[in-house]
């Protein structure tokens, strides 16, 4: 079966901005342009595709096509950009873009953490790329890849997605922490199950497992009252500042703790390894094996041994 390229164009832009008139604006067409678009690939594919929710949501035959309509993008791009450099003489391999300057878009699926500690100094090695990222608890940003929104995704997932291919990156390490004031007030006996199910605990979002996976084998049972932080930087700001205890990320490169002698581990030697994967669709693209090479690298400068 042949698929209209406009067609996928439209539901990409569709699944990408969450709304049919706001496709419509970055296609720079009519809604009912862009309904029709997708009405006629609904019509050929011969089920529903998307969800017309708020956001649009791609369904399960949906998410097929997004992928194929993401792929068709990408090397479309990349070829587009090869002729382009080629025409001007340059090096076509040199980097994602055109002679006319465009840049080639490639969604990635991150956690808050990789986010804010080692994936931003990866793409910056990325000449030609524009990033759409997309935040997700590591558990849950393969969830995006297997969809078909993101074309790469690292995640503490082993179970290799459909279609794609798994490289180790490494373990990002944490450690259950508080400051020592909280320390002493909380947890006088040290973090006995009494007192672990008293005292406030800070999690980032209702996703966020780390301290549940703490306390079920510390506290079995425990409920303790909870501070919601989506945030990295305002989470460890709340710990510092002795609102809760929560499992804060040991980084390496900085001598262990980011907060020195204010935080103390309410146990010396209780760490929660997260071991890190790069899922990446099983594509010949060159841009997206540049992308990715830069994170493997950086993840191999930045986080522990796999």
């Amino acid at each position: 079966m042949r698929w209209d390229s406009r067609q996928l164009e439209a539901l990409a832009a569709v699944v990408a901005e969450g709304s049919f008139d706001a496709a419509a604006r970055a296609l720079h067409v009519t809604p009912s342009a862009v309904s029709q678009r997708i009405r006629a690939l609904e019509n050929a594919a011969g089920s529903v595709l998307v969800r017309r929710a708020r956001p649009v949501a791609a369904t399960a035959s949906g998410q097929a096509l997004l992928r194929l309509a993401r792929q068709t993008e990408l090397l479309g791009a990349e070829v587009a950009a090869e002729l382009g450099t080629e025409t001007a003489g340059g090096d076509p391999a040199a980097d994602g873009r055109g002679d006319d300057g465009t840049f080639v878009t490639v969604p990635l699926a991150v956690s808050a953490d990789s986010l804010a500690t080692w994936v931003l100094p990866a793409l910056a090695q990325v000449d030609g790329v524009c990033f759409d990222l997309h935040r997700a608890d590591d558990s849950r940003t393969a969830d995006l890849l297997r969809e078909g929104v993101v074309m790469a995704a690292v995640t503490s997932q082993t179970d290799q997605v459909q279609g794609c291919r798994s490289t180790p990156l490494g373990v990002m390490r944490y450690r259950p922490a508080c400051t020592r004031a909280f320390a002493e007030r909380w947890f006088p006996d040290g973090p006995t199950p009494e007192a672990l199910a008293a005292a406030p605990v800070v999690v980032f979002d209702r996703t966020d497992d780390l301290q549940d996976a703490y306390l079920r084998e510390h506290a079995p049972g425990a409920r303790p009252p909870r501070h919601h932080v989506p945030s990295t930087v305002e989470y460890e700001e709340t710990i510092y500042l002795g609102l809760g205890w929560g499992m804060l990320l040991d980084r390496p490169s900085l001598g262990g703790l980011p907060a020195g002698d204010a935080v103390t581990p309410l146990e010396a030697d209780t760490v929660i390894d997260v071991p890190l994967h790069l899922q990446q669709w099983k594509l010949r693209s060159t841009v997206l094996d540049r992308v990715t090479a830069a994170l493997r690298k950086e993840a191999t400068r930045r986080l522990l041994p796999a």
